[in-house]
């Protein structure tokens, strides 16, 4: 991802979420050095991540494929190249938090090994008030 991806970044992720990101998040992830990356197929922007590394472990701060490409296995590509560059990047472990009612999201990263190691109560905005979220693990190593 660079500069000239923020705007369809931010433009995907606003069609993915009720509660999205801000290109200002984005931005600020890019400016930070996290690992973040597009996924295009010609001049299409199919998904991105946002990886933060902190020491020994990474962060999967936000993933997204747009809808009209999912169940096609991007998600499961972008994944998986998210999760090794964080263990090029030095981390042992990656975490994450997902909404428990993002079944297909939690369903992908339960396929790739993926454990439940705890949950975060009100974590996430959501309509009629707030969602908890599901937060996750994986041994990179």
């Amino acid at each position: 991802m660079n500069e000239h991806d923020l705007d369809a970044v931010a433009l995907l992720e606003t069609s993915l979420q009720s509660f999205p990101w801000s290109r200002t998040h984005f931005e600020d992830s890019l400016k930070a050095g996290d690992s973040v990356w597009v996924l295009r197929q010609g001049g299409d922007l199919i998904g991105f991540s946002v990886v933060m590394l902190v020491i020994d472990e990474a962060h999967l701060l936000t993933i997204g494929i747009g809808r009209r490409y999912q169940g096609q296995g991007y998600g499961a590509r972008l994944l998986r190249h998210a999760m090794e560059c964080a263990r090029l990047g030095g981390a042992g472990k990656l975490f994450l938090e997902v909404r428990p009612s993002n079944q297909r999201a939690v369903a992908l990263y339960r396929h790739f090994g993926f454990r439940q190691i705890g949950l975060r109560k009100d974590y996430y905005p959501a309509e009629n008030g707030r969602e908890d979220a599901l937060i996750f693990d994986k041994e990179l190593a």
